[in-house]
């Protein structure tokens, strides 16, 4: 990969294309783990892609390139979620939230959905760390926190997940950083 990027950062647009296309199913699901709507992630995927095209020729260790793409997509899904908040949705009726909450509590839980389920800060270090194949170093890279924050948020995130397959019903998923 890592001579694909010197390749892209020549100016090779096909190199680019090529690595993007060899990134996109981990990337959005990165995405998806986040923002959780098909239309977000498509729009944080498009952003983050544009941006890093626009600023390859920064980046400087080409062999990091992954990372650097995980970080920008990881900001762009932040900042998709902060101007979410800032909007008013009038679409969705109080109904359809009752009633998902009470057949959702008749269904099986699985694991994705469990995980799907866990705060932000637990569910973007799970996703990092089991879907991506990224090491606890890299991962705190990214999130811009400390080596022992990642192996604690994972150990958390575990043992929520580790509680609600056990007990195969709703629990608590919030998370509060020490």
């Amino acid at each position: 990969m890592a001579l694909e990027v010197k390749k892209a950062q020549k100016g090779d647009l096909d190199a680019f294309v090529r690595i993007m296309r060899d990134l996109e199913p981990r990337l959005y699901s990165l995405a998806k783990s986040i923002l959780r709507r098909d239309e977000d992630c498509a729009d944080a995927m498009q952003e983050a892609t544009l941006k890093a095209y626009k600023s390859l020729s920064t980046l400087r260790k080409p062999e990091y390139f992954k990372t650097w793409m995980i970080r920008i997509l990881i900001n762009e899904c932040n900042q998709l979620l902060r101007n979410r908040q800032r909007t008013v949705v009038m679409d969705e009726l109080p109904e359809a939230k009752t009633s998902e909450a009470y057949y959702g509590s008749y269904q099986k839980v699985d694991l994705q959905e469990a995980v799907s389920r866990l705060d932000e800060s637990l569910r973007i270090v799970i996703h990092l760390f089991y879907y991506q194949d990224l090491p606890i170093k890299h991962i705190s890279e990214i999130l811009g926190i400390s080596n022992g924050a990642v192996r604690a948020r994972l150990h958390r995130a575990r043992g929520i997940l580790a509680d609600q397959m056990k007990n195969g019903k709703e629990g608590d998923l919030s998370y509060e950083p020490v």
